[in-house]
């Protein structure tokens, strides 16, 4: 491991930028199902499901068909062309969504989704303030950071104008201090009394994750998106749901929104809409899209319904439906958990697990009784289950030692369960070699 690149190392130090926390020491020459390949041939679980965007695993052989369908087609157009693809992919979205959830875009990245679904917020409503939810993650360009809280805030000066943040519904390490194991949902009241004493008049949306992945894997107990529709509906707030890293079966349903009995105003899709390739959505109904297109709404990027992306979407849907991805996370998630759930028996150092289908956070403590978070240990984890094979990320809330320390993880719906298992005997070795 001393020199991870290889013949690449000098390219690598002297050209790429480092735009994170570094580089993990590997250089990835292929990527097939469930595993990644280094230069030397050494295969990698992939239990973060690539950047969460590798939902149906690495290279599957229906989006590499699609790929190669897409290539007889235009690959991309000036923006304001459509292609069949693009149009099917809208109908066959709306199929599967509710009646007020009709209206599509096709844009290229989540942080682009949320821009545009903020915008429409604020054309729609006439407002600017926006609530996010704390420790959430919703982008890296100004608006959709504005509303980011996981990370990523400090140096770089003014956000925009407006934003607040709610406490997370975060039972084990209540944001208010009040809840102990079980959230009530007091910390929502209190952030909206907080927001209402800050805001200027001009509410426009709430956008959140319906469970916050990079915020720790926080799953709202039951009725809370209930109650946040009700505070929404109070003060004329939009509602945005961010299913970024939620939909496409990942946690035991197409969409999680589906599981929390509200539909948003306005939905966000991305990551493993595109199955690695670069696309997502913004979803809204036909009333509110006539509204703000009579406004004059204005999005426009280089690469909006792009069709290539598109036809591989297609097939991806397709997909899912036909190898019951939904119903088959639902089933390896609760294995997957109950495994997990066992080894927090064992390992004092294991403070909770929680999430839904294959979405799983275990947070990670020095002691029980203290819940002092402990990062060091998270950090070491994911370095020895990555030398052992097992491919892990931390959850962005890790970042503050106050939050947390959450391993994040996220198999691919494709997983077999050998592989599973596979997985759960690294983590059971490395828990096992780093806490004694």
């Amino acid at each position: 491991m001393s020199d991870p690149f290889g013949r690449w190392s000098d390219d690598v130090a002297q050209h790429i930028m480092r735009y994170s926390k570094g580089f993990l020491p590997a250089m990835i020459t292929r990527a097939e199902g469930a595993y990644v390949y280094d230069a030397d041939g050494r295969a990698i679980l992939d239990f973060a499901s690539g950047q969460m965007c590798a939902t149906v695993g690495h290279s599957h052989p229906d989006v590499l068909a699609a790929m190669r369908q897409a290539m007889a087609e235009p690959l991309h157009l000036y923006s304001n062309m459509l292609s069949p693809a693009v149009v099917e992919l809208a109908v066959d979205l709306a199929r599967l969504l509710p009646p007020n959830l009709q209206k599509a875009m096709f844009l290229s990245t989540g942080s682009e989704s949320n821009e545009a679904a903020i915008r429409i917020a604020k054309l729609q409503t006439g407002g600017f303030e926006v609530i996010a939810m704390g420790n959430a993650w919703h982008g890296m360009t100004a608006g959709s950071n504005a509303s980011t809280y996981a990370g990523a805030r400090k140096g770089y000066g003014p956000t925009m104008p407006g934003t607040m943040a709610l406490p997370p519904p975060n039972a084990y390490r209540c944001p208010i201090r009040h809840c102990a194991g079980v959230c009530d949902s007091t910390c929502l009241d209190v952030g909206f009394e907080m927001a209402d004493m800050q805001s200027v008049g001009a509410y426009a949306a709430v956008i959140c994750e319906p469970v916050l992945a990079a915020g720790g894997i926080v799953v709202p107990p039951e009725g809370y998106m209930q109650r946040l529709r009700a505070h929404c509906e109070k003060r004329g707030l939009l509602l945005i749901f961010d299913e970024a890293q939620t939909a496409f079966g990942r946690l035991g349903s197409m969409f999680c929104f589906e599981q929390m009995a509200v539909t948003p105003d306005i939905l966000t899709l991305s990551k493993s809409l595109g199955g690695g390739l670069p696309l997502a959505a913004t979803v809204t109904s036909a009333a509110i899209e006539e509204s703000v297109h009579a406004k004059g709404f204005h999005f426009y990027t280089s690469h909006v319904s792009d069709p290539y992306p598109a036809r591989v979407a297609l097939r991806i849907l397709k997909l899912i439906e036909a190898e019951r991805l939904v119903e088959k996370a639902k089933q390896d998630g609760a294995y997957f958990m109950a495994s997990l759930r066992g080894f927090q028996q064992r390992y004092e150092a294991i403070g909770d697990v929680r999430g839904l289908g294959l979405l799983v956070g275990v947070e990670l403590v020095r002691d029980r009784a203290s819940k002092t978070a402990d990062p060091a240990l998270g950090a070491n984890l994911v370095r020895r289950c990555f030398e052992l094979g097992l491919q892990t990320t931390l959850s962005g809330a890790a970042r503050d030692p106050a939050s947390g320390t959450v391993w994040k993880l996220a198999p691919p719906l494709t997983v077999t369960r050998a592989e599973m298992d596979q997985g759960l005997d690294i983590i059971d070795r490395a828990l096992g070699e780093l806490t004694g």
